[in-house]
């Protein structure tokens, strides 16, 4: 298990690598360094040597990806990717174009993001299962036919509307809850309420057809017939067996989102104010802010390949015949 786990860590470092190099191309397309002086000087005739001095500063002064002025390794570590990259690999950030520390910034932010997504995965998994559950035991009924019918609906409704009519009819109309913003320590609880509220209620669509799908396959397997057969009701089919072995692509589906919990979410954040990783990156972006942009990528598909890993052994440990190799 051991060795298994060191040999995928190893093998992440060439995709961190590839994920960066991406990034940072795509970025430095859009804006040269140059570009992205003028944006942070705010002024629309910013003299050459301001220009210049930014660049300095904040290092961009030296070529993209290859300093051909350099001799041997120099060429390639003399280089705005390599000065900007290496520290990342130990999760040392640096700082933002605006002189903030992105590692304290993320270590702040990180609380937000986690006080909505992690009650939103929870309730939402439960609900999700619930709803499941119930149109699979209500099967070939007309209970089943509109529970899949909502569920579609639901689906094809966007995340947006959702947001919008929540703030709209349980905030503003009906004054129930604050439309925005955040607070620390108890008071934060009634900012939280409306985004996970909004959030459980988006994702009912897709994960309880998904789970219901999941239940009707395992339904229909010797198992359960071998279990009917001995006389077993249904509810305690569906509870005893049906639910414990389908929960093992539940469970593996959710240990891989789990890391990503971490980021936030975008829009969450930003139309509820929240100050989470979520809304900071979109912040970053509409600011041009390569440095917070390159390492909420970077830290993104960190987390997305522990969680894959992760998902990996829940594999071993929910069924012992898969070995990890």
């Amino acid at each position: 298990m051991l060795a298994y786990i060191l040999r995928r860590l190893l093998y992440a470092i060439p995709i961190l690598i590839g994920v960066n190099l991406l990034t940072f191309t795509l970025f430095f397309v859009v804006n040269t360094p140059d570009d992205i002086a003028r944006l942070q000087l705010g002024a629309k005739h910013v003299t050459p040597e301001a220009i210049e001095r930014w660049k300095v500063e904040h290092g961009y002064d030296k070529p993209l990806m290859l300093n051909a002025a350099a001799a041997g390794s120099a060429q390639f570590t003399d280089t705005i990717f390599f000065k900007h990259s290496a520290a990342m690999f130990v999760f040392e950030f640096g700082k933002g174009d605006d002189g903030r520390n992105i590692g304290n910034e993320i270590r702040t932010r990180m609380g937000p993001s986690l006080a909505i997504a992690l009650p939103v995965f929870v309730i939402g998994l439960l609900v999700n299962i619930t709803f499941a559950l119930l149109m699979v035991f209500f099967r070939a009924t007309y209970l089943d036919l509109w529970g899949v019918v909502l569920c579609v609906v639901l689906m094809s409704i966007s995340g947006l509307f959702y947001i919008i009519a929540g703030q709209y009819f349980i905030a503003k109309l009906w004054n129930l809850l604050p439309i925005s913003g955040f607070a620390g320590g108890i008071d934060g609880i009634r900012f939280i309420l409306l985004p996970v509220l909004v959030g459980v209620v988006a994702g009912i669509g897709s994960g309880s057809r998904w789970y219901r799908t999941i239940f009707l396959e395992e339904i229909g397997k010797d198992y359960v017939r071998t279990a009917r057969a001995k006389g077993l009701g249904e509810v305690r089919v569906l509870f005893r067996h049906v639910l414990k072995n389908g929960m093992i692509p539940i469970l593996t589906g959710a240990v891989v989102v789990l890391p990503l919990l971490f980021m936030g979410s975008l829009i969450t954040e930003s139309f509820f104010g929240i100050p989470g990783l979520g809304s900071y990156t979109i912040d970053a972006i509409q600011a041009q802010d390569f440095a917070v942009v390159r390492a909420m990528v970077f830290l993104g598909s960190f987390l997305y390949i522990v969680g894959l890993i992760l998902t990996d052994i829940s594999y071993s440990w929910v069924d012992p015949r898969v070995r990890l190799q």
